[in-house]
């Protein structure tokens, strides 16, 4: 029979990303920046149907990568901080050097969400004043 602490255990657990050069644990020391493409072919080799991804790089212009982006992690071995391509893959991450053509993806593509620079009150207000202008008073 189990402990109860371990039962009741519903903390979440560190994410388990370890440094390819010396193996141990790496820390984030950044927020993620999520990955972004403009090309079916990537949309094709992650598992959509060629048909689908032509449609929403058609639609959107700029498609969000699931369970990719560009993080920094620090080495408690190389005392160093180190950009790297993050996938999930199911529960665990695969890691990479960050190359610079993700560097593009990620801050070279427009945010499909709008400026995000820009508040969530004055994005309705643009919308509101577009309403309003279009909107003429009965005298």
């Amino acid at each position: 029979m189990q402990k109860r602490c371990e039962r009741n255990r519903k903390r979440s657990k560190r994410r388990s990303i370890f440094c390819p050069y010396h193996n141990c644990y790496l820390h984030s020391v950044s927020q993620k920046y999520p990955l972004y493409t403009q090309s079916p072919e990537t949309l094709i080799n992650n598992g959509l149907s060629r048909l689908s991804a032509l449609l929403l790089v058609a639609e959107q212009g700029a498609v969000p990568l699931p369970d990719e982006w560009i993080e920094a992690f620090w080495c408690d071995e190389c005392q160093e901080t180190r950009w790297y391509h993050v996938k999930k893959i199911e529960s665990t991450y695969q890691i990479s050097p960050a190359p610079l053509h993700l560097w593009q993806q990620a801050s070279g593509v427009l945010d499909p969400n709008g400026n995000p620079s820009v508040s969530e009150f004055t994005r309705k207000q643009a919308r509101v004043a577009i309403k309003v202008k279009d909107f003429k008073f009965m005298n």
